[in-house]
């Protein structure tokens, strides 16, 4: 939010430096993201000053300069060659000084330096009108009065000011501080508490601002039929308007805090919420079909065209402005109508101040998609005390900028308005919260600051009266953050003791086994990315989805901010894909990636929340060379590779091995524990790689890493001495049907022999129908075996690859090949 320091001076007496209220602002919880200098005009106007022309000669053999003498009131009379056609000596004038920056005729911004023209020294410029930028006139200098006073900057004359806006980053719950009067609220608790006690806010008397309707009245009738979502309603006819520009410094102030000037009716209604916190609305009362106004929601599917002219339909839970057919004319509290607003046309407006339920305003406001700076007022939540002000404060303003009268009673409906929070507390409970000891005088001394009511004051506590213009103080913590942040963080000590209790961390900590997962893939070449919990949901749900998933099962959210982004991902492959669409479209296909993530689900109405683990291999296998590479690109067995490696790194083994045909693989590997899966990893499917644009096959391996976790916590690390006996390599060739995989080879084995078979190991793959039969393929498989107690002798290694033939013949109907 940006708040501009000059409307602040009118009404504070405060006489600090940007930097010095840039920290008074942080200190209370108003933190400053900056702030910048916003000058009236591209033109260094401070450089620019009155002076007199001494002197005014022709230049001879030219036709329109003139050689000047000019005094600015400086003690330096300055030369300086003029082209305007009514130089003439006596005259004051407008004198820009070198350094200063003014427009050429072409609209340009120019530095002005010292030269000579026609041999002749010009120190300075002599203005005229366009190139002050106060106008368009280039007929001539602009000519002052003869009092003039020499010396006067531009700025002076026009009472242009410069501002300083600083740049707020409002949290949510601060909704006292939506506006000027709001933040300038704040300045004065913190004068009154550090510096000056009697300190006071300048507001108007708003009870005298309007004046009561003279003159012809204009009949309307004002009907609210929701309460709750509108419990409090204002609104006046004004008429006889004159809807024009706004003057300078209205336009000059809404510029400086980022708002567009649009004419001086709807500058005034935004002018006033940005001072005061309260949106308004200014209907056509030409506009207002039946002369009445009713507040209330219509059926679902009314059409409803928006000012920024698009075709909406509405929710049976927005709350609408419609006129006497019912029509909608507005939004309420969050974007007016298209077809009701104020035009050049306008010469009669109906003027609303109301009070919309936050809840009811934030729903719509995500519904349609429309962040509008009233809705972004109206969810933080308004002062319903301030309503009257801001429409009394509006009024006289249009009154006095627009002309007209008030042609109307000020109409109010109203239902059961919220009474000032009450909050009962002891000192002995602020003190505990706040960590350090405070004095009564100094807990009163800030809650008066704050403009604060006391009630059953004892000698231990009492019940504090909270302001209306604080909706988040609610509560006795909330009180004791208000004394707190006044007080000032940064004066309660820091304690010379530390109080802190053991505590026995989760074994395996899941910081140390994803480091140590990181670690290991790092070392091996992959990159971690980080991807956006939020996905679209097109990924997975429709006739386009790449992955489709029930829709029951998507957690849907409403995100204003990007409607791309419309639920939580239930899966990491959509992100990890969105990096290799976005790493291929900058010429980098090469990828190697992991990532730690969170995945959701929907079951009912309940919620899933799972930690998963990824890693993802596509491009070439090795960077370019010069030397033969054994593979070109990765494929199936490089990720396998890698899983197994770091499945060996964390210590886990002892897993099945499933085949799965299964979204969004093409085919798969799923390594388990039972029904506790580990990892699943595979092919993505060519029909997914399309629809994501992704032009290179990818390999994704998923792991669930909570289930990792409880497999690794299960490890017990275990120490044996090197064996100093050696070991026995055999091999065999074992012609099998196409559909055993080697995995049922290796489980075979293992079980078989189960203390001295160490490893076991595919080294060759042939397929031939005409010298194996169909449908047959023959594994070479070496067998290494080791006996830590002896050497193994050949007669032992017999008996034991004859124990494995006949294994491998029983259970797996192989044949040997000889």
């Amino acid at each position: 939010m940006k708040v501009s320091l000059n409307w602040l001076r009118d009404f504070l007496d405060i006489h600090k430096s940007a930097p010095e209220i840039a920290d008074i602002l942080t200190s209370l919880g108003l933190e400053c993201e900056g702030w910048e200098e916003v000058r009236p005009s591209l033109v260094d106007l401070d450089k620019v000053l009155t002076g007199k022309v001494l002197t005014c000669e022709r230049i001879p053999e030219t036709d329109h300069l003139s050689a000047t003498t000019v005094d600015v009131g400086d003690g330096v009379v300055r030369s300086i060659v003029c082209g305007a056609p009514n130089v003439a000596a006596g005259q004051k004038v407008f004198v820009a000084v070198p350094g200063a920056n003014v427009f050429s005729k072409d609209g340009t911004l120019f530095t002005i330096g010292e030269r000579k023209v026609k041999g002749v020294p010009s120190q300075g410029m002599i203005c005229a009108q366009d190139e002050l930028g106060t106008g368009s006139d280039h007929s001539g200098i602009m000519v002052l009065p003869e009092n003039t006073e020499l010396g006067i900057s531009a700025a002076q004359w026009f009472d242009l000011k410069s501002d300083t806006v600083i740049e707020i980053g409002l949290t949510p719950n601060r909704a006292d501080a939506t506006n000027h009067i709001g933040v300038a609220r704040d300045l004065l608790a913190w004068i009154r508490y550090h510096e000056n006690p009697e300190a006071r806010i300048n507001l108007p008397d708003y009870n005298n601002l309007m004046p009561q309707a003279t003159g012809s009245t204009e009949s309307l009738e004002v009907t609210v039929e929701n309460t709750s979502a509108c419990p409090l309603y204002h609104g006046v006819v004004l008429t006889g308007l004159t809807v024009k520009d706004s003057p300078e410094w209205l336009q000059n102030r809404l510029k400086a805090v980022g708002q567009r000037p649009i004419n001086n009716i709807v500058d005034i209604t935004n002018y006033v919420r940005i001072e005061m916190g309260q949106p308004l609305h200014a209907f056509d009362l030409s506009k207002i079909e039946g002369r009445k106004v009713i507040v209330a929601n219509l059926p679902a599917g009314t059409p409803f065209k928006t000012l920024d002219g698009v075709d909406r339909k509405l929710f049976a839970e927005d709350l609408m402005i419609c006129d006497g057919l019912r029509q909608p004319m507005c939004i309420g509290g969050v974007f007016g109508g298209a077809d009701s607003g104020v035009s050049e046309a306008t010469n009669a407006i109906f003027l609303e101040a109301a009070l919309f339920d936050a809840r009811s305003i934030r729903r719509t406001m995500m519904r349609h998609g429309l962040r509008t700076d009233a809705a972004w007022t109206f969810e933080k939540g308004v002062d319903h005390r301030n309503t009257l002000n801001a429409l009394q404060r509006a009024v006289a303003l249009i009154l006095e900028l627009a002309g007209g009268n008030v042609s109307s009673k000020v109409y109010a409906i109203s239902s059961t308005l919220p009474d000032p929070a009450k909050i009962q507390t002891e000192y002995q409970h602020i003190n505990r919260l706040i960590g350090h000891e405070l004095s009564r005088e100094d807990i009163q001394r800030a809650l008066k600051a704050y403009d604060m009511g006391f009630e059953q004051e004892t000698a231990t506590g009492f019940t504090a009266v909270i302001p209306t213009n604080k909706p988040d103080v609610t509560r006795e913590a909330d009180l004791v953050e208000e004394i707190l942040r006044l007080h000032g963080l940064d004066n309660i000590p820091i304690p010379t003791q530390i109080r802190s209790s053991m505590e026995v961390p989760q074994h395996p900590s899941p910081d140390g086994v994803r480091n140590m997962a990181s670690e290991f893939l790092v070392a091996n070449g992959y990159l971690e990315c980080m991807g956006m919990s939020l996905s679209n949901s097109a990924y997975y749900t429709g006739d386009s989805a790449m992955y489709p998933i029930e829709n029951e099962r998507i957690v849907y959210i409403h995100n204003t901010a990007n409607q791309g982004l419309d639920c939580l991902r239930p899966t990491l492959l959509g992100t990890a894909l969105e990096t290799v669409v976005r790493n291929q479209h900058r010429q980098q296909a090469d990828l190697r990636l992991f990532e730690f993530g969170k995945v959701y689900a929907r079951s009912g109405e309940k919620f899933e929340e799972t930690h998963r683990f990824s890693v993802l291999v596509t491009g070439r296998h090795s960077a370019e060379s010069w030397q033969p590479a054994a593979k070109s690109a990765v494929d199936f067995y490089t990720l396998k590779t890698i899983v197994q490696n770091l499945l060996s790194r964390l210590g886990v083994s002892g897993f099945q091995e499933t085949v799965v045909q299964e979204a969004p693989f093409q085919y798969a590997l799923r390594y388990h524990r039972g029904p506790q899966e580990l990892v699943t990893f595979g092919a993505v499917q060519p029909s997914v790689l399309k629809k994501m644009d992704v032009k290179n096959p990818v390999f994704f391996a998923d792991f669930h890493f909570e289930n990792l976790m409880k497999a690794v916590s299960k490890n017990e690390i275990q120490f044996a001495e090197w064996s100093k006996y050696p070991t026995v390599r055999r091999d065999l060739a074992l012609v099998l049907d196409q559909q055993v995989p080697f995995a049922d080879i290796k489980a075979t084995a293992t079980r078989t022999i189960k203390k001295t078979l160490t490893g076991v190991n595919l080294f060759d793959l042939f397929e031939d129908e005409s010298k194996l039969g169909a449908g047959k393929k023959s594994y070479a498989v070496s067998f290494t075996f080791e006996d830590p107690e002896k050497t193994l002798q050949d007669k032992d290694i017999d008996a034991l690859m004859n124990q494995l033939t006949t294994a491998f013949e029983s259970k797996l109907g192989a044949q040997v090949r000889r």
